[in-house]
């Protein structure tokens, strides 16, 4: 299989050759039947190429961090009484193993080691017992639904700010809005005037996620060649990303978190319902400050795939005479991303999908700077062994705890169709 490396080097070289096409189209050659089939066909293995190096990339950078994942675990404690190697290893064990066979096939060694980490929230006519009960998953195995979920989230990948908490008490987020002010020119032996800086205060509190029931069969979890554990915190990861991408995108922040489009300002409007032109997206870039577009963490394109597909057809001089280069451009360079108009893009599918009028297809703007989502470190996983008996399943179920809201709406603006 082609690694990324081999495969932008090749996008490369076909890239170049539909640019000759073009160039020379540019210059009044006109093309023949032959030449103007020979430019599509590039331009269509341009776009596909574009598609696998993105999976390649996702898959080699996937593989680096769950290795690096089961290597933590040898020196990363499940928790504050899991202090030397031995025991972690021997907790880590006994987790795999209840996962597979339940509490019936540990010994008493295995099952005081999970007890002595056991946590089960207790409520009236509701009790958490040896079958039924949840355990603290091992670093590795929560780190590696973590990294899932990371792959699933297009906003944390926009590079939102992400902080960890160890607890899911209310969380005051405190703000400040000083850019109305500026400095003052200061006369001799006058006395400086005073400017109090105003803040604000938003809150981050910690709503309850769960994957839904995950049934696994006793085959597939007794079958020793099955990476059950990985299996698991892949589906917890993907069912869990998927939802916290979701309401990090569009969630209201009534009952749930707000999402970074909730939260957004308008940048531009365009002029057609249906349509997006090249001078539309410059102004959507230039409505969005300098001092956001050159912070740190630097601006970013956010759009559905499909919108990205549509705005990829656009070229720089649209409404002109010429044909124009395209203004998304093909990275030729490993760890290098594409972009558009100089800027990077990230694929959020929770966004709108079609140019429709009132849409908000395409978000701009500093993400760190305008986003904070926050998660409460680690989770529970639930394993029901009795109640699917008779279809020799077993049910697992994954919990966790975030919340997020824009925590700046200067530093990312909306491109919406009129």
């Amino acid at each position: 299989m082609a690694t990324s490396r081999e495969l932008r080097e090749k996008r490369a070289n076909i890239w170049a050759q539909a640019q000759e096409f073009n160039e020379r189209h540019k210059a009044g050659e006109t093309m023949s039947a032959e030449d103007e089939a020979a430019w599509t066909r590039a331009l269509n293995e341009v776009d596909e190429l574009g598609t696998h190096i993105e999976n390649r990339e996702r898959a080699e950078v996937l593989d680096k961090r769950f290795n690096e994942v089961d290597e933590q675990t040898r020196t990363i404690t499940v928790d504050g009484t899991l202090g030397d190697s031995g025991t972690r290893d021997a907790y880590r064990d006994a987790f795999g193993k209840y996962l597979r066979f339940g509490m019936g096939r540990l010994d008493v060694e295995e099952r005081n080691l999970l007890a002595a980490n056991f946590e089960a929230e207790t409520r009236a006519q509701s009790s958490g017992t040896g079958s039924t009960g949840g355990y603290t998953v091992p670093q590795g195995f929560w780190a590696k639904v973590t990294e899932t979920m990371k792959y699933y989230g297009g906003v944390i990948a926009a590079g939102a700010e992400v902080i960890n908490t160890d607890s899911g008490n209310a969380l005051p987020w405190p703000t400040c809005d000083d850019t109305s002010n500026s400095g003052a020119l200061l006369s001799e032996n006058t006395q400086i005037s005073a400017q109090d800086l105003t803040f604000g205060q938003k809150q981050l509190t910690a709503y309850t996620y769960t994957s839904k029931l995950i049934l696994a069969s006793l085959q597939f979890l007794q079958d020793s060649g099955i990476d059950a554990e990985g299996f698991i915190a892949r589906k917890v990861g993907e069912r869990l990303g998927r939802i916290y991408n979701t309401h990090g995108t569009t969630g209201t922040g009534s009952s749930q978190p707000q999402g970074v489009i909730t939260g957004a300002t308008t940048g531009k409007t365009t002029a057609g319902a249906t349509a997006i032109i090249y001078n539309e997206i410059v102004d959507l870039v230039h409505s969005l400050d300098v001092a956001y577009r050159n912070g740190p963490g630097g601006a970013k394109f956010m759009l559905h795939d499909l919108i990205l597909a549509y705005v990829r057809k656009i070229r720089d001089d649209s409404g002109g005479s010429g044909l124009g280069r395209p203004i998304w451009e093909p990275s030729v360079q490993v760890g290098v991303p594409d972009s558009l108009l100089g800027y990077g893009v990230v694929i959020n599918n929770d966004m709108a999908s079609t140019v429709a009028t009132t849409n908000k297809t395409i978000a701009f703007g500093n993400f760190p700077a305008a986003y904070v989502w926050r998660q409460v470190s680690g989770g529970q996983l639930m394993r029901l062994e009795e109640r699917y008996a008779d279809y020799l399943q077993v049910g697992f179920f994954g919990f966790g705890r975030a919340d997020g809201l824009v925590q700046d709406s200067s530093a990312v603006k909306l491109l919406v169709q009129a």
